[in-house]
C-alpha cells in the first residue's frame, strides 16, 4: 500500500483522509498541520502528527510516497517546494495559489525537479464530464458556437451566520465557486476551441446587500472565436448548479432532470450532465425536428465518485502509471482566468487571461463592493482572506 500523507486537518484534509481509508491501495502514514484540533484528527486514525513538513520529512523511517496538500492556499506553494525539495509527488487542492506570482515561482521549480504534482480539480475525473469532452472534441457536434454554463443555488442564511468572512470581501461566490465553472468550460471545449483569451464581466449584491457580491455575469471569447457565457449566484432559489445536477456530491439535493452548461456547435448540441445530444438533419434548419439522444458515461471505474477517482489517480501518478491529469501549468490557466474575470469586474472592461500570466495587468482576487451596496467599484483589494476560505468545493 502507499503510504501517503495529508497536511491540513481542516475540512478538505479530513474529506481527504476518509478517502485514503476507502481506498485499498492507499494507507495514511501521517498528519501535518500545527493546530490544537489537529491532535484529535490523528489520534482519531492511529497517526503521528508532525507540526511541519520539514518534521515529517526529517522523521526517520516515515518518508511518504506522497502527499496531499489541504493546506490555506497562502502556505501551498511553500509546502509544494517541501514535497519538490524531497521528491516526493504531492496533489495540490484548488485554486493552488492566491498569487499568480506562486504560480511562476513553482512552474519554476517544476522545471529543475521531475516530481509529479497534481492539481486538485475533481471534475476532471468525472465520467460524465469526459463523456461530454470526447464527444466536443470528436467534431460530431461540428464546429462549437457557444457555450452556456449555469452555477444557480442558494446558500441558507446559515451559511453566512457561520463566518462573517462570509459576507466580507473575498467570501462570495467570485472567489471560491467561479474557478470550478472556468475549468469546467476549458476542459469540456479547450481541444475544439483553444483556450480562453478575453473575459467581460459584471457583478452585483443587489439581493442581499452584503459588501460581498452574490451574483455575477460573465463572458468569455475562445480563440477560435467561438463565445461563451456564465451566469453565477449563490442567492437564486435554482437547480442549475453542477454540485445539484451531477450527484457528485450526496450533501446537495440533486435534480437530476436538469443541466448546468450547454455546449452547441453547427451540427448538434450536448446538455451536461444529462449527457442529451441533438444533432442536426441535413442543413440543419430550424424548421427540421432534430436527432435526439441521452448519452451513457464510459465505465472506466468501480467507483463513480470524482474524488475517489482522483485519489486513484494520485495513486497512479506516484507509481508512475502516468502524469497528472491536472498539471500546474493546466490549473494555471484556469486561475488565470478566473483572476481576469474578477479584473473585468473592478474595471469593467475587456481582460485578457494571458496578461495575467505576463502579469501587464495587477490581477488581485478580491472585489470590494461600493458604499451603496448596489454596483461594484474598483478599489484597493487583498489576498491575504483567501487562505481562509472554506466553502462548497472550496476546499
Amino acid at each position: 500500500m502507499l503510504k501517503i500523507a495529508v497536511a491540513g486537518a481542516g475540512v478538505a484534509g479530513r474529506e481527504h483522509i476518509g478517502l485514503i481509508r476507502q481506498n485499498p491501495r492507499a494507507r495514511l502514514c501521517a498528519l501535518v498541520d500545527s493546530s490544537p484540533a489537529a491532535h484529535a484528527v490523528a489520534a482519531a486514525h492511529g497517526v503521528p502528527l508532525f507540526e511541519s513538513l520539514s518534521d515529517l520529512f526529517a522523521a526517520s523511517g516515515l518518508k511518504p510516497q506522497g502527499v496531499i496538500l489541504a493546506t490555506p492556499h497562502q502556505h501551498q506553494v511553500r509546502d509544494a517546494f517541501a514535497c519538490l525539495q524531497h521528491f516526493t509527488p504531492a496533489l495540490m487542492e484548488k485554486p493552488m495559489v492566491n498569487k499568480f506570482d506562486d504560480v511562476v515561482a513553482l512552474r519554476a521549480a517544476l522545471q529543475f525537479r521531475a516530481v509529479p504534482v497534481l492539481v486538485g480539480h475533481r471534475r476532471r475525473h468525472s465520467a460524465v464530464l469526459a463523456e461530454a469532452q470526447r464527444v466536443i472534441a470528436s467534431g460530431e457536434l461540428g464546429r462549437i458556437v457557444s457555450v452556456n454554463s449555469s452555477a444557480l443555488f442558494c446558500k441558507p442564511d446559515s451559511y453566512f451566520s457561520a463566518g462573517l468572512w462570509r459576507k466580507q470581501v473575498g467570501g462570495g461566490p467570485l472567489l471560491i465557486n467561479l474557478i470550478h465553472e472556468i475549468d469546467n468550460i476549458r476542459f469540456l471545449c479547450g481541444s475544439s476551441c483553444g483556450d480562453i483569451v478575453a473575459v467581460q464581466a459584471m457583478a452585483s449584491n443587489s439581493v442581499r446587500g452584503f459588501e460581498v457580491e452574490d451574483s455575477a455575469a460573465v463572458t468569455l471569447r475562445f480563440e477560435n472565436g467561438s463565445l461563451g457565457s456564465l451566469i453565477l449566484s449563490d442567492a437564486a432559489a435554482a437547480p442549475r448548479s453542477w454540485e445539484q445536477t451531477s450527484g457528485d456530491d450526496p450533501a446537495f439535493a440533486r435534480y437530476a432532470d436538469q443541466d448546468s452548461c450547454f455546449v452547441a456547435g453547427t451540427l448538434g448540441s450536448i446538455a451536461i450532465p444529462t449527457l442529451r445530444r441533438w444533432q442536426a438533419k441535413g442543413e440543419g434548419s430550424w424548421n427540421e425536428a432534430m436527432r435526439t439522444d441521452t448519452l451513457t458515461p464510459a465505465k472506466t471505474h468501480d467507483n463513480d465518485d470524482p474524488s475517489a477517482r482522483q485519489l486513484e489517480h494520485f495513486c497512479d501518478v506516484i507509481e508512475g502509471r502516468c502524469p497528472p491529469k491536472v498539471t500546474v501549468d493546466d490549473a494555471a490557466r484556469s486561475l488565470s482566468v478566473t483572476l481576469a474575470i474578477i479584473k473585468a469586474v473592478q474595471t469593467g472592461g475587456t481582460v485578457k487571461p494571458l496578461d495575467v500570466r505576463d502579469n501587464k495587468v495587477e490581477a488581485k482576487s478580491q472585489t470590494r463592493l461600493g458604499a451603496t451596496k448596489r454596483t461594484l467599484k474598483p478599489t484597493q483589494v487583498d489576498a491575504s482572506t483567501l487562505a481562509e476560505i472554506e466553502g462548497p468545493e472550496a476546499s
